[in-house]
């Protein structure tokens, strides 16, 4: 068994910070933690690997003409089954920057053009190719505000206006809804008919269980794949992962997810300029995916997009953590977002808690990855200065157990 041995001279654990701790680490896992000196393999600053909650890494590629981008596709309105592993090069120079950085973990995601735009996969950035890259199907990303209203010379339905583009969200939802209602009702009719056979000894317990399930799987297969994923949103099997800017269209957000009863991340938000407004997220139990920081506001959308924003939303109650949206901000440039809010007053430990543990708990990962922790994935990077300091860079970059920059 391969055994590794790290010293913190300070631990940001994800949640705390504590000095002089001893970090055992055993194949992939951490193992103990421990205050007792000992011979040890690395030594520094010790946070837990960065995870970034929204990017396009490998999607939209460094050096490449962005024709040959894959981050949005022109099919249709809705494209719910597009999976951006379908999309990335893992040989995406990105990749490798962002491992350089402590970045190693991203939740990658299809562009905004589209309502829905496709499948939200939380991925391995250290990885050579997709093969072992994925960590978890997390949901589904959808879009409001200005950008699926701007794709007009798309294919598909595509309003030109938010009223038109809502409008066409609701309708989808509702059809699917409405048939599935219709569906059940069927299936209820189907099943009193087997039961009744039960009854009456036409069919046995073991028939009526086989014909039982034959009809449930029937009842499925009258929807197209299409349906069947808005269907998992619906039964808050899978999270609507949602884009959106502005302040009206995130109270529309939180009325959708009111009337469809569906669970949702507010992504970005980076226009909203009044505290009430993330304060109405977090009475609706809407976590905050905040960001890109320190990216140009390039669309009207964005004329509140003030930096002070930070300090808004960390003084409010919703539950947030952060996004490169690589590539308009860097992958790298995670760790660098920190600075707003530390000059809002946050804590050392609650700024590196916000790129680890926060991103993984919301992202649902937290079990694995974002903290360390006894029996957690050694997934860690032990820097040679401070990770506040503006010249830190990694000692050691370890990837589940494995030191993979040194």
């Amino acid at each position: 068994m391969k055994k590794t041995v790290i010293k913190a001279k300070t631990l940001y654990d994800g949640r705390s910070v504590a000095k002089d701790k001893y970090i055992l680490v055993e194949n992939d896992k951490i193992i103990k933690i421990s205050d007792q000196k000992q011979k040890f393999d690395y030594e520094g600053f010790v946070t837990p690997a960065f995870i970034d909650a929204h990017s396009h890494i490998g999607m939209f590629r460094d050096g490449e003409p962005g024709a040959e981008q894959e981050g949005n596709d022109f099919l249709d309105q809705f494209l719910p089954l597009l999976d951006p592993l379908n999309g990335i090069y893992f040989d995406d120079r990105a990749f490798k920057d962002a491992v350089d950085f402590g970045c190693l973990y991203s939740c990658v995601v299809p562009g905004s053009g589209n309502l829905m735009g496709g499948k939200a996969m939380i991925i391995r950035n250290f990885v050579p190719n997709r093969q072992k890259a994925l960590i978890k199907n997390y949901g589904y990303k959808m879009a409001l505000g200005y950008n699926p209203r701007s794709t007009t010379s798309w294919k598909g339905k595509r309003p030109n206006t938010r009223m038109g583009v809502y409008s066409l969200l609701e309708q989808k939802f509702d059809e699917v809804i409405t048939k599935r209602k219709k569906a059940e009702l069927t299936l209820r009719m189907k099943l009193k008919d087997l039961e009744k056979s039960l009854k009456e000894k036409k069919v046995t317990k073991s028939e009526y269980n086989e014909k039982a399930k034959n009809r449930k799987a029937e009842s499925q297969l009258e929807f197209n794949s299409e349906e069947l994923a808005i269907q998992e949103i619906l039964d808050r099997k899978k999270i609507a992962k949602i884009h959106v800017h502005k302040e009206d269209d995130v109270l529309y957000l939180i009325n959708f997810v009111k009337k469809y009863n569906i669970k949702a991340t507010a992504d970005h938000t980076g226009d909203v300029h009044h505290k009430e407004i993330f304060d109405e997220l977090a009475k609706n139990k809407i976590p905050v995916i905040y960001g890109p920081l320190g990216a140009l506001g390039g669309k009207v959308e964005l004329a509140h997009s003030y930096y002070q924003n930070a300090a808004l939303l960390y003084k409010s109650k919703v539950e947030f953590g952060l996004m490169t949206d690589h590539p308009v901000v860097w992958a790298p440039h995670l760790r660098d977002s920190l600075k707003f809010f530390l000059i809002s007053g946050m804590s050392e430990a609650e700024a590196i808690s916000l790129i680890t543990y926060k991103n993984a708990k919301i992202l649902g990962i937290d079990d694995i990855l974002g903290s360390v922790e006894e029996n957690k994935l050694a997934s860690l990077v032990v820097w040679n200065k401070s990770p506040f300091d503006l010249a830190a860079f990694p000692a050691m970059v370890m990837a589940e157990g494995k030191v993979i920059r040194k």
